[in-house]
């Protein structure tokens, strides 16, 4: 890659406007007062349906809210309604539409990005694309923080696992493009992220200021090309980590080399928008996460989010005392007269360039019909079923167990573990459809006991089913032998020489690391109920397995394959 390649900006700007579109933004922001302006950089959560929640936030004049919908469609339909009417400039709804588990208990669950990265199949993708718009625009929203482009690259990173395209760059500027094009097309702004790119640390930035280790020529390679080609892409949003990237600064610079890219100016300003010219609207990570918070104190983090090159502030844990930081951020001058008018000036002319000044009310989020519940039809439903199907990858089946049969491995023990997620509002986890599915098809399922382990005489196959997608907070990638085994001491028991083993991931692809004995193991990304209805289809060899690994889950360990 040459000097040049490295170094020319991207010229492309997804946020140019009309005359008009123009006028409006610079009349909206000559009306608004130092306190409106300020009001503008907020986007706050909205967690379930609490309409006085929303109504507080309102009153603070935010430039967006993001939901977290609870499960019924009819109440989080009026909660988003109640954003738009409540707000006097028209708001950005965002929402973290990523797919898996993470699905909305009334829309399609449609897979989780590796789920989707496995199908292998530009036009599935397009389809599933195509399907998350239609039902996000009747919920009203406008914005997405999605795609996740982070490069899977450290197998034991928790939280970028199953919420990302993989490893192979091909493969996320591929996925990554096709939903960009097809989500903004329609009308919703996305945004990529991590940057500057998760990944390679082996830790959350939930909990720490994790680090981007790269140097900066490998970092060009990698995370800069994704970041340049979705810009060529037009996408219209970063979404700036807690994440440092101490190649970008000089190597005497001490801790300052790993200031995280949320409140740095070389990052954010110089790298991404000098360097890599990227001209669309900046939004931090939320800022109550550890690794903003274990870097700075409150009232010092606020002001610099927005000085230091983000446009727009996520999330607060006190919505009025950071109102407050960032007033007096301003005051001080912490936070420059010229940064907050260019922030919200970026803020107002991403909504513009939505048409969110244009849309009535009943155009942005249209009326439900009387009795509708879902916003899935039969139609979207098999789209996703197909695509959840496809997904699931055979990793290896050297002892030659599948297909199952219930003549020879009729009585099963399972040892499950269904996993959990951060995010509110997801769908709630269950591993019941598999073990119902087992069961209607003649296999004596039986739960693992500590008190009375499995046993050649009494069992004819172990089955290890682990449901843990990635998730903010999770720490760390591993089977929990204790817990799965009901104590220390039976955590060191295997069973896979005495009775045939088979493992199956519906989450992370990576358990084979913590169980090399295992000679039978399958992913599939997700628990959703769809998953678990091909993969039973599967293991009885009712259908092929053709899901394409989007990653090395052998975890680059030659003993693993065997």
């Amino acid at each position: 890659m040459t000097d040049c390649e490295l170094n020319d900006p991207v010229t492309i700007d997804p946020l140019a406007l009309s005359s008009e579109d123009r006028a409006w933004v610079e009349g909206t922001l000559d009306t608004l007062s130092v306190e409106g302006k300020v009001g503008q950089l907020f986007a706050l959560s909205s967690i379930g349906d609490d309409l006085a929640e929303i109504s507080r936030h309102c009153a603070l004049g935010v430039g967006g809210i993001h939901r977290f919908p609870g499960h019924d469609l009819k109440a989080a339909w009026e909660a988003t309604r109640a954003a738009i009417q409540e707000s006097r400039i028209p708001p950005l709804i965002s929402g973290d539409i990523e797919g898996g588990t993470v699905s909305q208990a009334f829309a399609t669950a449609v897979p989780n990005q590796m789920g989707l990265a496995a199908c292998a199949d530009e036009d599935l993708s397009r389809r599933i694309s195509a399907i998350v718009l239609r039902e996000a625009r009747r919920q009203g929203f406008n914005w997405t923080f999605s795609p996740v482009v982070d490069i899977n690259r450290n197998f034991r990173n928790p939280v970028v696992g199953t919420r990302s395209y993989g490893s192979d760059m091909a493969t996320i500027l591929r996925e990554a493009g096709i939903m960009t094009e097809v989500l903004q097309a329609g009308g919703i702004a996305t945004c990529a992220k991590h940057w500057p790119g998760d990944g390679i640390d082996d830790r959350d930035q939930h909990l720490v200021t994790s680090v981007n280790g790269l140097s900066m020529d490998e970092w060009h390679a990698s995370f800069g090309k994704i970041y340049r080609t979705m810009f060529a892409k037009g996408v219209m949003s970063v979404m700036s980590a807690h994440i440092a990237l101490p190649a970008a600064f000089p190597a005497d610079a001490g801790a300052g080399r790993f200031v995280p890219a949320s409140v740095s100016k070389r990052l954010n300003l110089e790298l991404l928008r000098g360097e890599l010219g990227f001209k669309g609207l900046i939004v931090s990570d939320a800022t109550p996460m550890g690794g903003l918070t274990g870097w700075q104190e409150r009232a010092e983090a606020v002001p610099a989010v927005i000085e230091n090159g983000c446009d727009m502030f996520l999330f607060s844990p006190d919505p009025g005392g950071d109102y407050r930081h960032m007033m007096d951020g301003l005051r001080r001058g912490a936070l420059s007269e010229q940064r907050l008018e260019d922030a919200v000036r970026m803020i107002l002319t991403l909504k513009a360039r939505l048409g969110l000044h244009r849309m009535t009310l009943d155009e942005w989020v249209p009326p439900l019909e009387e009795g509708t519940t879902r916003l899935s039809t039969p139609e979207s439903e098999a789209v996703a079923a197909e695509a959840n199907a496809r997904a699931i990858t055979l990793v290896k089946d050297t002892q030659e167990l599948l297909p199952l049969d219930p003549a020879r491995h009729r009585r099963v023990v399972l040892l499950a573990e269904e996993g959990w997620n951060f995010i509110s509002g997801a769908l709630p986890r269950s591993l019941d459809v598999f073990c119902e599915d087992m069961r209607r098809a003649g296999f004596d399922l039986r739960m693992y006991d500590a008190e009375t382990p499995p046993a050649p005489e009494d069992t004819d196959l172990v089955v290890y089913l682990i449901g843990q997608e990635a998730t903010a907070s999770l720490s760390h990638i591993y089977l929990d032998w204790t817990a799965l085994h009901g104590g220390a001491r039976k955590a060191m028991k295997r069973f896979s020489r005495e009775i045939p083993t088979l493992m199956i991931s519906l989450g992370q692809p990576y358990y084979l690391y913590d169980a090399p004995d295992v000679r039978t193991y399958i992913n599939g990304y997700s628990a959703l109920p769809t998953v678990q209805t091909a993969l039973v289809e599967r293991l009885l060899g009712k259908a092929p397995f053709t899901g394409v690994s989007p990653v090395d889950p052998f975890c680059g360990e030659e003993q693993l394959r065997y």
